[in-house]
């Protein structure tokens, strides 16, 4: 029997890449400030307020030509 599958793969961060997370208590627009193998320092480029949390985040699609932070 065959069931359909949800495939999640951690996101490939790189510093100075401009994020937004879609939902959750994290979710807003984001620009990743540094990144480890465990954790990742995000900023908020309204507050400008750094965070650092574990690695939580996971792919999803990447687009062209959007407005970054969203207003």
């Amino acid at each position: 029997m065959k069931d359909n599958v949800t495939v999640l793969k951690p996101c490939n961060f790189r510093k100075g890449q401009k994020i937004r997370i879609d939902g959750g208590k994290r979710g807003g627009d984001w620009e990743v400030i540094d990144v480890s193998e465990t954790k990742i320092s995000l900023k908020c480029p309204v507050s400008h307020r750094e965070f650092t949390w574990d690695r939580f985040c996971y792919f999803v699609e990447e687009k062209e030509n959007e407005s970054w932070p969203a207003g």
